[in-house]
C-alpha cells in the first residue's frame, strides 16, 4: 500500500486513530533526576465541574498531504466516536486532501464497531460513487487492519508521546486547555468539535 501511494503523487497514504485524552489519568513517564523522583498524580474531579472527564478526537497521520513528512491532523468530537461524527471526519479530511490537489486517500485503520458499521459503510460508497460521477474529489480506498494489532498503525505511538507532552502534573486541566495543549502539541489548529449530523442522530 506504501509502494502503491509512493507511485501517485496525486494519492495520500493516510493512518487513522481515535483517542481520548483524560483531564483525570495521567501517562507513564520517566525522568533522569538526582534526588527526590518526580510523581504523577491521578487527578480528581470535583462534583460541580462542568467539564468531561476525558476529551475524544479523531486523528488522521497523513502522508503526502501536503508536505515532505508526515503531519496529524486532529480534530475533537462532541461526545464520543460514532458512525456519524466517523463520516464527518472523513468528509473533512478529503476536503483538505482536495485543496492540496489530492485525488485519492488510502485510508488504513482499525477494526473498530463504527469504522464496521453499516451507516459508515454505506456513506463510503455514496461519497465514491459521487466522486466518480462528477469526476472531482478525493476518492476513499478503506483499507482495515488486522484484528487487535494495534502496533502496526504508526499513529498509536504519538497518542502515546502526545500524552506525555500535555501532562500537568500539579493541577487539573479544563477541558478547553486540555484541547489547547493538544493541539499546539501536534501543530493543529484549534477548530470547531466534529458533531452527529441530525440525519445520523
Amino acid at each position: 500500500m506504501i509502494r502503491l501511494a509512493a507511485r501517485h503523487p496525486d494519492w495520500a497514504l493516510g493512518f487513522a486513530d481515535e483517542v481520548w485524552w483524560s483531564r483525570v489519568s495521567q501517562p507513564d513517564a520517566n525522568a533522569w533526576v538526582d534526588e527526590q523522583p518526580l510523581r504523577l498524580l491521578e487527578q480528581t474531579v470535583a462534583r460541580d465541574d462542568p467539564d468531561p472527564k476525558a476529551l475524544a478526537a479523531y486523528g488522521l497521520l497523513g502522508q503526502g498531504a501536503g508536505g515532505a513528512e508526515p503531519e496529524v491532523w486532529l480534530r475533537f468530537v462532541t461526545a464520543r466516536p460514532v458512525s456519524g461524527a466517523t463520516t464527518a471526519f472523513l468528509d473533512w479530511c478529503c476536503a483538505g486532501l482536495a485543496a492540496w490537489g489530492k485525488t485519492a486517500l488510502l485510508f488504513v485503520w482499525d477494526n473498530a464497531s463504527w469504522h464496521l458499521s453499516k451507516a459508515v459503510r454505506g456513506w463510503l460508497r455514496r461519497y465514491n460513487r459521487t466522486v466518480k460521477a462528477q469526476g472531482e474529489g478525493v476518492r476513499i480506498i478503506a483499507c482495515f487492519l488486522p484484528t487487535k494489532s494495534p502496533w502496526l498503525n504508526p499513529i498509536e505511538p504519538r497518542w502515546v508521546h502526545g500524552k506525555r507532552r500535555v501532562a500537568e502534573p500539579a493541577r487539573l486541566l479544563t477541558a478547553a486547555e486540555l484541547e489547547q495543549r493538544v493541539c499546539d502539541a501536534f501543530g493543529c489548529d484549534q477548530l470547531q468539535h466534529l458533531a452527529i449530523p441530525e440525519e445520523a442522530a
